[in-house]
């Protein structure tokens, strides 16, 4: 079982995003919702995952915390509903929505989501309603964000750090120490940019750490601004 997925946004596309996972990529289908939700390409991503196995197909949902994750596990169990009329729902509603619905047996708030018709709605209502409260219950515990890995931002940093040639040996002089700090931040601001961050945001990246740490060289200003540089 597939549980979480993090890594680098490589593509999105309608329903669905590509993650790269040190070199190996992951199609995810998510919402609508969490689409709009994600970080720009080449940005790290975490999502929670969950694998649809048949026999002649393998697929990835992706949901940025494990109550959204529990929501539509409890949604397919519903005779008709299936992972991706889950997911429209979810997209339509988000998790807390789908709760409210349920409690208020308001089944045209779920009928609003793409494909869904009133009888599946009506079903939706009728079946979950004795479910429901066990998964709101755990709303507060389950409603903590995907994290981006450390290992995720130790990678990319690598990444970026691999093409940057490093500085010719030059003779000692008085003015090498800030000449040198100046390569630093030039080579890092350079790998960030190649990654696909526009220059203010890596430019203010790579001076608040250079900032706080005036020794500190390329792989590491690439590494601390790469966290500052994660969404929350």
């Amino acid at each position: 079982m597939i549980g979480k997925i993090s890594g680098r946004l490589d593509w999105r596309g309608s329903g669905e995003v590509l993650i790269d996972v040190r070199g190996v990529g992951y199609i995810v289908h998510v919402s609508d919702r969490t689409l709009a939700g994600l970080p720009l390409l080449g940005e790290p991503v975490s999502l929670y995952t969950e694998l649809l196995v048949r026999e002649d197909l393998l697929q990835l949902f992706g949901f940025p915390t494990m109550l959204e994750k529990e929501w539509h596990r409890l949604l397919v169990t519903v005779q008709g509903v299936g992972a991706k009329a889950a997911l429209a729902i979810l997209g339509a509603l988000g998790p807390e929505g789908v709760a409210r619905a349920i409690t208020l047996g308001d089944a045209r708030a779920v009928q609003a989501a793409p494909g869904v018709g009133p009888k599946l709605a009506q079903r939706v209502i009728l079946e979950l309603k004795a479910k429901a409260p066990a998964v709101m219950a755990a709303g507060v515990s389950l409603s903590a964000r995907a994290e981006v890995d450390d290992q995720v931002i130790e990678d990319m940093a690598a990444q970026a750090v691999a093409p940057v040639r490093p500085a010719p040996r030059k003779t000692a002089r008085s003015d090498e120490g800030p000449s040198r700090r100046a390569g630093f931040t030039a080579d890092a601001l350079s790998a960030l940019l190649n990654l696909g961050y526009g220059h203010g945001d890596a430019a203010q990246a790579v001076a608040t750490v250079a900032g706080e740490e005036p020794e500190a060289d390329t792989a590491t200003l690439i590494r601390k601004a790469l966290r500052l540089l994660a969404p929350k």
